[in-house]
């Protein structure tokens, strides 16, 4: 089967076929750096992982690029945006580049707690600003702008493709909504290439005035900058295909005169809390950290996050957060469970039902990316197995299975590295993959002084401290461990540790 993604643009699934064969342009909108990223972003981001990791998984090579908004863009046009990072700086008493420094870092570490693979390039908007005016020259020289009292804008008159994403065509803004009238603009829903703004504290040279790129401008230039004048996906949330990607759109075609500017538009839908629009007024309102604060697993947050199909609402609630730490526990037993199976003679033919597994989770993620069919052929897979007994299979049963395993983790998670729920290093590190010294379980991103490697080094420590009779510095050791949250259990497979509750 063909891989078929759902064009936002043409609003249809369609077979996804890059313009490069074998390589994939992909650009994501990331985060703006004025607060702490909530779940609601998150599920942003994780989508775009998943995806990516399916490409990656069928044998293409991906070039992904997603942006850190760090200008604040100081305008009174509603269809701009507001100065998120400047109201944050006034609420916070501290400078606006402290607050692009402090939740940049944030958002670094908080995608590493959901085990994001990194993108190959993160630009950031105020290291862009001559990109910027660069295209916005592009589009004046080819028609498509004029320059008032220091600002450029964007005609909307001179492109008549405009509104094709969203369907905010220019007559059906023109018959819809009032907008404030702002003298400069030839037509109240023309949108700022750049706006003058010489008294703002982010604020920059342009041949037109001292002032700030418009918000559409920066995605634009950038993903131009680094994939080219076209893209093979451009992936964000449903708030932002209308106006900031349809603007996108007209921005890149008038500067290049190439079209479509980019061949599939993902979109995921908004994520619910309880059945409602998340907000700090209601008090339904988290971000990944008031989360891991009270001692959830970013396991079972990013469980969560991708266990709904992208284009599909996803309702948070903590009984369905517990139901996700619940299946990444199950997961992670039965790949242990595996892990330590007894090499065994013979044992049932596990082959078919390996094949069944992989390819309906393949299957399932090759249609529109439907994360929660393939985590349902993972859970089918798990039953099945437990019916066959397959736990005391032979060696080689296992490690049919666990191949399966490695295939699924990938994608879920991070290859090579760390499944859902388990490191598989030590696994791969033995021949028959049983017997190992050391299986890892759940980690919090509250031990950062605890990663898995480091644990590893701990309890080979304290076995030969064991082995030498050191039994001081032996239970020393499981002190330091149970400080930061580590249980250890001696079992007759070997050391196994979690995560304290």
């Amino acid at each position: 089967m063909s891989i078929v993604h759902t064009n936002s643009l043409t609003r249809r699934k369609e077979p996804f076929e890059p313009i490069e064969p074998g390589a994939v342009r992909l650009y994501s909108c990331g985060p703006t750096v004025h607060d702490f990223a909530h779940i609601g972003n998150f599920r942003a981001f994780v989508f775009v992982d998943v995806l990516k990791r399916h490409l990656l998984l069928r044998g293409l090579k991906v070039k992904h690029v997603m942006n850190l908004t760090d200008v604040g863009h100081m305008t009174s046009d509603a269809d701009e945006g507001e100065d998120k990072i400047g109201k944050s700086a006034r609420e916070r008493g501290v400078s606006v580049w402290d607050v692009v420094k402090t939740f940049s870092e944030a958002f670094f570490e908080d995608a590493r707690a959901l085990r994001l693979l990194p993108a190959d390039v993160y630009p950031r908007a105020s290291e862009h600003v001559p990109d910027m005016v660069r295209m916005v020259e592009r589009i004046l020289a080819n028609g498509f702008a004029y320059v008032s009292n220091g600002s450029v804008y964007f005609d909307l008159a001179k492109f008549p493709a405009y509104g094709r994403l969203s369907g905010n065509t220019l007559e059906h803004l023109m018959e819809g909504a009032r907008v404030e009238v702002n003298p400069d603009k030839r037509c109240p829903h023309d949108f700022a290439l750049w706006k003058a703004a010489p008294t703002s504290v982010m604020r920059w040279e342009s041949p037109w005035s001292t002032g700030v790129p418009g918000w559409h401008a920066e995605c634009t230039a950038m993903a131009m900058r680094y994939l080219g004048e076209q893209l093979d996906i451009h992936t964000g949330g449903e708030d932002n295909l209308f106006p900031h990607h349809e603007c996108e759109i007209a921005q890149a075609e008038a500067a290049t005169g190439l079209s479509p500017y980019v061949r599939h538009w993902m979109h995921n839908r908004h994520l619910l809390v309880d059945g409602t629009k998340m907000s700090k007024s209601l008090g339904n309102f988290y971000t990944l950290r008031d989360l891991l604060a009270k001692g959830h697993s970013p396991l079972a947050i990013r469980y969560i996050l991708l266990s709904s199909q992208y284009r599909m609402p996803l309702n948070f609630t903590m009984e369905g957060l517990e139901a996700a730490a619940t299946s990444v526990r199950r997961i992670n037993d039965f790949v242990a469970r595996l892990a330590e199976a007894p090499a065994a003679e013979g044992g049932p033919d596990v082959a078919p039902l390996c094949e069944r597994a992989k390819t309906a989770f393949a299957e399932a993620l090759d249609d529109d990316l439907n994360a929660s069919g393939a985590l349902a052929a993972v859970h089918d897979f798990m039953h099945e197995a437990n019916r066959l007994a397959l736990t005391a299979a032979s060696a080689a049963v296992v490690r049919e299975a666990m191949a399966y395993f490695d295939r699924v983790l990938d994608v879920l998670e991070a290859p090579g590295k760390r499944g859902v729920v388990l490191t598989l290093p030590a696994l791969r590190a033995h021949g028959r993959i049983g017997r190992p010294t050391v299986v890892v379980g759940e980690s919090n991103v509250d031990m950062v002084s605890a990663d898995s490697e480091a644990i590893q080094r701990l309890i080979a420590e304290r076995q030969a401290a064991r082995k030498a009779r050191d039994f001081k510095r032996a239970d020393a050791i499981r002190t330091d461990l149970a400080a930061r949250g580590i249980i250890l259990e001696d079992t007759p497979q070997g050391v196994r540790w979690r995560r304290a509750k």
